[in-house]
């Protein structure tokens, strides 16, 4: 566990200024005596009970290095990271930032690469994969900075306010409980003048129409991780020639969305990483408890009500900076 992240930890139980002391692969609370295991160098807040999110734990660590930029050859999440925060890259060198919600770990490595001090939080298993994937030696980058670890749940974070230049959450939002309240939750994090970015799957008229998807939905989130690779495996096997075709035809294209499989075409990936990507990403359609998409534009109103500047948003995306 690294040291400089108890300087960061609040305690859940009593939310006291006192920071946990480490002993033998546990924290304990100075002021209430509450205690955290430590494994694998993870602190881990997280009861079994609370973790509805154990398939993504499965998933991540079956994909583990898919989309990790230097583990895949790509540079597909670096691109997307800056793209979608709208942060500069020579800013976010030396800044501390919170991955909220970090799965696998693509934009916790991506941030590490340019130089971000990382904290990657996560509900389920796929913390681990996270690390794994953080601690490869391989295309380091000379200005990379260091990432820390917790399980923890993001509608109760074990983290002291206000104590990081940013905080990021992606692709996460729309799979919680509650996701009004994890994303008005997240800017108390921030130090004054800290950037705030998010995304999220947008409300669309379309997905009316995405019958197959939702139809399936009804059953698979209640089944075991392993027969919804299965039928993942042979809906991908299925689609993924007609997808791959009518992609190169920019009229059928738009057509893609209404199939049964979340299919990936960027021809900067390989065809055998294309068909890879769709496995995970139909996988990812079909596994989680919660998909509970947003309106931009009232995310966008959420962030001016508590008090943030600068907000501004567009389908799936929303990001502001909390007053100096």
């Amino acid at each position: 566990m690294k040291s400089w992240l108890l300087d960061l930890l609040q305690c859940p139980a009593c939310r006291g200024d006192d920071s946990f002391v480490l002993g033998d692969d546990v924290l304990t609370c100075p002021g209430c005596g509450h205690t955290v295991p430590v494994v694998r160098g993870i602190p881990r807040f997280v009861k079994t009970s609370e973790n509805y999110a154990q398939g993504f734990g499965w998933q991540w660590t079956r994909w583990r290095k898919l989309q990790v930029d230097r583990l895949s050859g790509h540079n597909l999440s670096e691109r997307r990271f800056v793209a979608d925060s709208r942060w500069d890259r020579d800013w976010i060198k030396g800044k501390l930032i919170l991955d909220a919600g970090c799965g696998a770990g693509r934009f916790t490595d991506a941030a590490a690469q340019l130089g971000a001090r990382v904290v990657a939080c996560d509900l389920s298993a796929a913390i681990d994969a996270c690390r794994a994937n953080c601690e490869e030696d391989q295309g380091r980058s000379p200005d990379r900075g260091e990432v820390a670890w917790i399980q923890g749940n993001l509608l109760d974070l074990p983290l002291k306010p206000g104590m990081f230049d940013a905080v990021f959450c992606m692709g996460v939002i729309q799979h919680t409980p509650d996701p009004e309240k994890v994303m008005s939750a997240l800017p108390a994090m921030l130090k004054p003048g800290g950037k705030l970015a998010y995304n999220f799957y947008e409300a669309n008229p379309l997905r009316k129409f995405e019958f197959i998807k939702y139809g399936l939905r009804r059953l698979t989130p209640r089944w075991p991780a392993e027969r919804i690779l299965l039928l993942s495996r042979l809906l991908v096997a299925l689609f993924f020639p007609l997808t791959w075709a009518m992609a190169k035809v920019p009229v059928l294209r738009f057509f893609v969305r209404f199939l049964p499989i979340s299919a990936t075409h960027n021809p900067e990936l390989t065809l055998a990483q294309q068909y890879e990507w769709t496995l995970l990403d139909t996988f990812d359609w079909l596994n989680p408890s919660y998909e509970i998409c947003q309106d931009h534009r009232k995310v966008a109103g959420l962030l001016e009500g508590a008090g943030l500047a600068k907000v501004g948003s567009e389908p799936g995306l929303a990001w502001a900076e909390r007053p100096a």
